[in-house]
């Protein structure tokens, strides 16, 4: 808190970066304001703020504990609310292109619910502090100050179309992918951001079932993903366990293989894919919702922490920074750790000239490893517009294809693979010598043509087909 004059933080959107970035300023400033578009509901509810909810949202192990250090017992309340905590590999059944995985003994986990109901707990918690306040129903439509400095941003509200402006000390973009804070900084005479852009031409396709009464408890994330060897159109699917005794069904497709969004064709697309387990479980559920498409716009990242000069008192955060395919269930992990980086900048350097500067350099790097992660398996389907990979690229996805094909059958190197997934250990642990001997050696058991499904996970599609 300030010893003169009270300050103010804003915060630019009230999604799950905007009410993490609000917490943190709160914690420094005497009253922050959260802009949001939308009118924040009341409950685990999709909004069109966030066109994605509707879609598979997985929260890594290492998003969990950075949500859990940022606002202590998050992850207790999303279980509390119906959330599923995935122990892997034991709960997670995934067809990699080199066969299924075995579900050894649990070596991490994942935190599945949807996205709503990751939202509605995290503000729930953050908007009990008081100095907080919401102004809903409002675009950002620039920002106040000038290449020095910003202080503050400008508002059209959408009941009335009048505009006004909100001076603040410190202000966060956290608006996400559709963020105009590239251009907000131009008009005050900066520079254009460097940008980078990765699309691998995906679509997606969801769609809402009620589990049958013995796999609402205890089911685990069936996966099937993506094999680039393939010249036949790339497809995958993942059946995620949600609360309230649901499961979220995403189907993915690039350009020419995109899921329908028809009944008919949804199911036709499951019982098509490299294996038809999805589309065996979903004839033993029931339908809560039609399928609802969404077409991704590609990893893009905007290098904000390269910019020259960097104004004071801003930052950006979350998916307004770097917003990736969500095939791989980073996003919210990395905007946990984001927040993460905005906390311990906060704490170091507070107001001081260039602590945003320096801020936003350690909110880049908490989102490396994940961007190298989707855009280096992105870069190998035929559809991706980006870069051509290197010798150097094409050596390393050899590698990785041998690392993720012994870990079908060698526990040590599963478990170091799952960690590098989970965003809990960073990707060099995969050149630990234990690691590469593994990946040398091979998985040292036959391959696995069918999930390791349990008895009673078996009885369930048995019961669907009689």
């Amino acid at each position: 808190m300030s010893a003169g004059r009270a300050t103010h933080g804003l915060v630019l959107g009230g999604g799950l970066a905007g009410m993490l970035a609000a917490h943190v300023l709160a914690g420094h400033l005497d009253a922050v304001t959260v802009v949001e578009r939308d009118r924040l509901p009341d409950g685990p509810a999709d909004r069109k703020g966030v066109p994605h909810s509707r879609h598979t949202h997985i929260l890594a192990a290492g998003g969990a504990r950075a949500l859990d250090q940022m606002l202590p017992g998050t992850t207790d309340a999303l279980i509390a609310s119906g959330a599923h905590r995935l122990g892997v590999p034991n709960q997670f059944v995934a067809c990699m292109p080199q066969g299924w995985l075995r579900r050894f003994g649990e070596t991490h986990y994942m935190i599945s619910c949807s996205r709503g109901l990751v939202d509605w707990v995290v503000r729930e918690q953050v908007l009990r502090d008081a100095r907080i306040d919401v102004v809903a129903a409002a675009d950002v439509i620039g920002l106040s100050g000038d290449r020095d400095r910003v202080t503050g941003g400008r508002l059209r509200h959408r009941g009335t179309g009048t505009t006004s402006d909100i001076d603040a000390d410190f202000v966060v973009d956290a608006t996400g992918y559709n963020s105009g804070a590239a251009r907000w900084l131009t008009e005050l005479g900066l520079p254009a951001v460097p940008e980078e852009r990765i699309d691998p031409g995906i679509f997606y396709t969801s769609r809402i079932y009620r589990a049958p009464a013995d796999a609402r408890q205890g089911f685990p994330l069936i996966a099937i993903y993506f094999d680039p060897r393939l010249a036949s159109p790339l497809r995958g699917g993942v059946l995620t366990p949600i609360e309230d005794g649901r499961w979220l069904v995403t189907f993915a497709g690039v350009r020419d293989g995109a899921p329908p969004t028809d009944e008919p064709g949804f199911e036709e697309f499951a019982r098509n894919l490299r294996h038809p387990v999805i589309a065996d479980l979903i004839g033993a559920a029931r339908p809560l919702t039609r399928p609802y498409g969404f077409r991704i716009p590609g990893n893009h990242r905007r290098h904000y922490e390269r910019l020259t000069p960097w104004p004071d008192g801003f930052v950006v955060l979350g998916d307004a920074t770097c917003a990736f395919n969500p095939i791989y269930g980073h996003g919210m992990s990395v905007v946990a750790r984001g927040a993460i980086a905005l906390r311990d900048g906060f704490r170091r350097y507070g107001l001081a000239d260039g602590a945003g500067r320096r801020i936003q350099h350690d909110i880049a790097r908490t989102a490396n490893d994940a961007w190298d992660m989707a855009c280096g398996q992105d870069l190998r389907y035929p559809t991706t517009l980006g870069p051509r990979r290197s010798r150097m690229t094409r050596l390393r996805d050899r590698f990785m294809d041998r690392l993720t094909w012994a870990a079908t059958g060698r526990p040590d190197v599963t478990a170091a693979w799952l960690g590098v997934l989970t965003l809990s250990t960073p990707p060099r642990r995969l050149l630990a010598p234990r690691v590469v001997l593994g990946a040398i050696r091979g998985p040292g058991r036959p391959r696995l043509n069918d999930p390791p499904l349990t008895a009673r996970e078996l009885r369930i599609i048995a019961d669907a087909s009689t």
